[in-house]
């Protein structure tokens, strides 16, 4: 047995183990590796952008989804913030009287130090009201003809711009412009005139610097609501109109008036508004004449009347008007506004008002005068200052500071001087 062993034991050392051949190994194996490399980085690449464009269509699926969600949602709030369901509109109309500025008034707004003129410190205690009415009326009782010509007082006014600027800046925004004094300066003041309120960018009417223009009603919307103004006046003092531009001032005169209200109607407005100046001056009731044309004006389609020129307040009313076809409608006239600013003297010439009328359009067309009312206000002239001593006064409001002790300037004569202003308001107002 042990020689068997030993006899294997010699056949196997002699036996030679062959070497590997590492460079047959390596001819065969790194083709082979490469091979494979490149068809796993191949198939990555694949995958790679099969999947970047599946994710790409992805996100812009994600994207246009998101849009139209949004969009569906802007939606459903546009249509919650503008329900279609037709509901009743209501907004306040405010109006103030002649805008009249005589040189003492804009010696008292001049400042040396800046050679300018600033009229702001007249309205402080009544812009508030003309603020926030929905739309604040008023007539213009002078001419910004410019500084060349030279400034103005009675009988021929012409006044600085810069009281333009400073109506705009307390709300006002129609001025009717047709009155007595239209053209103090000629067509030139009065096409200056037009130009200083359209950069002041305040609507305007009742004088032209263009027959087109005269043609062309004044539209305003206030709340959706639309309003087309009308306005006329008995004269000029006697200034003659130029022949060939006969356009440039609207004269009462019932036919043309007629024909002015038609072409308001044509716009289809919600409201008309006639603003006329007329009367007798400096007295606190209305004439036959101004009862006789707003009877005209009601029954023409005219809704509210708003009167100007006597300087002086004249009674106002809301009447059931009854048209030729026997339907009906809501009017209101006030015969004269007084003055706004002035600085006349004559009795009843230095208070006003702030007239506010509540309007409302119903859902089926119907145009409603819900409510009237005033503010009470005082052209006060404070003698004891050297500038700026002229100042629109809230009567209601000072007669109140007095009376609670809340503003201890208030003299006593001034307080009883308000309570007598306020009186004669009521007296003639109700």
């Amino acid at each position: 047995m042990k020689d068997n062993a030993r006899t294997r034991n010699r056949n196997r050392r002699r036996r030679k183990i062959p070497d590997f051949d590492y460079s047959k190994a390596n001819k065969i194996l790194i083709p082979t590796v490469a091979i494979l490399l490149i068809l796993f980085i191949s198939i990555a690449i694949f995958y790679y952008f099969k999947n970047k464009s599946s994710y790409e269509n992805f996100i812009e699926t994600s994207k246009q989804e998101i849009e139209e969600a949004q969009k569906q949602k802007q939606q459903e709030e546009f249509e919650e913030d503008n329900d279609e369901t037709p509901t009743d509109v209501t907004f306040t109309l405010s109006a103030i009287g002649d805008i009249m500025c005589h040189n003492t008034q804009y010696n008292d707004a001049y400042n040396e130090d800046t050679n300018s003129y600033d009229f702001s410190y007249v309205f402080e205690d009544i812009s508030l009201y003309t603020k926030t009415a929905d739309i604040c009326v008023g007539n213009l009782e002078t001419t910004f003809a410019g500084e060349d010509v030279g400034y103005s007082s009675y009988p021929t006014f012409n006044t600085p711009d810069s009281l333009a600027y400073e109506l705009k800046d307390i709300g006002v925004d129609v001025l009717s412009t047709a009155g007595n004094h239209a053209l103090d300066k000629g067509f030139d003041g009065l096409s200056r005139t037009i130009d200083v309120l359209n950069d002041a960018d305040i609507a305007h009417l009742g004088t032209y610097q263009t027959a087109e223009e005269q043609n062309k009603p004044l539209i305003k919307y206030v709340k959706g609501i639309k309003l087309a103004f009308v306005n006329f006046t008995y004269g000029t003092n006697g200034i003659s109109i130029p022949s060939d531009k006969q356009f440039c001032v609207n004269l009462i005169d019932e036919d043309f008036i007629k024909t002015q209200i038609e072409i308001a109607k044509n716009e289809s407005p919600d409201i008309i508004v006639a603003c006329m100046h007329w009367g007798n001056e400096y007295k606190t009731s209305q004439n036959s004449s101004q009862e006789e044309l707003a009877d005209f004006l009601f029954q023409n389609g005219v809704d509210i009347i708003l009167g100007t020129h006597p300087h002086v307040l004249e009674p106002m009313e809301k009447r059931t008007v009854t048209l030729e076809d026997g339907s009906t409608k809501d009017g209101f006239v006030i015969y004269s506004l007084g003055n706004f600013i002035a600085d006349q003297n004559a009795e009843y010439t230095r208070n006003s008002i702030i007239l506010n009328l509540d309007i409302t359009k119903h859902v089926d067309g119907a145009i409603s005068i819900d409510n009237y009312e005033y503010v009470p206000i005082y052209m006060y002239k404070d003698t004891n200052k050297s500038k700026q001593k002229m100042k629109l006064i809230d009567i209601n409001k000072t007669i109140y500071n007095y009376e609670n002790y809340i503003d201890s300037s208030i003299s006593e004569d001034f307080y009883n001087k308000l309570k007598e202003e306020l009186s004669k308001i009521q007296s003639i107002l109700g």
